[in-house]
């Protein structure tokens, strides 16, 4: 979304309103050119790629010995 600089001078608190609440950013203009962007701010911290799944997967039965039938491979 563009908006002129009087524009967001007299919505200002509104359009900061909309950035935060639906993540949407808004490039400030002057005389047609870009000067400026509101942008949303991350509140939360980004997951880390390593344990994300923990406590989300439930582990059922033992998984390292072998099942007791036999495969078409095995034959």
């Amino acid at each position: 979304m563009q908006i002129a600089a009087g524009k967001f001078k007299a919505n200002c608190l509104k359009l900061m309103d909309n950035v935060k609440n639906y993540h949407q950013e808004i490039v400030i203009t002057k005389r047609g050119k870009p000067v400026a962007k509101l942008v949303p701010i991350d509140d939360e911290k980004p997951e880390t790629v390593f344990g994300f799944m923990k406590d989300r997967i439930n582990l059922m039965g033992d998984i390292i010995e072998p099942i007791d039938e036999k495969w078409s491979v095995d034959e």
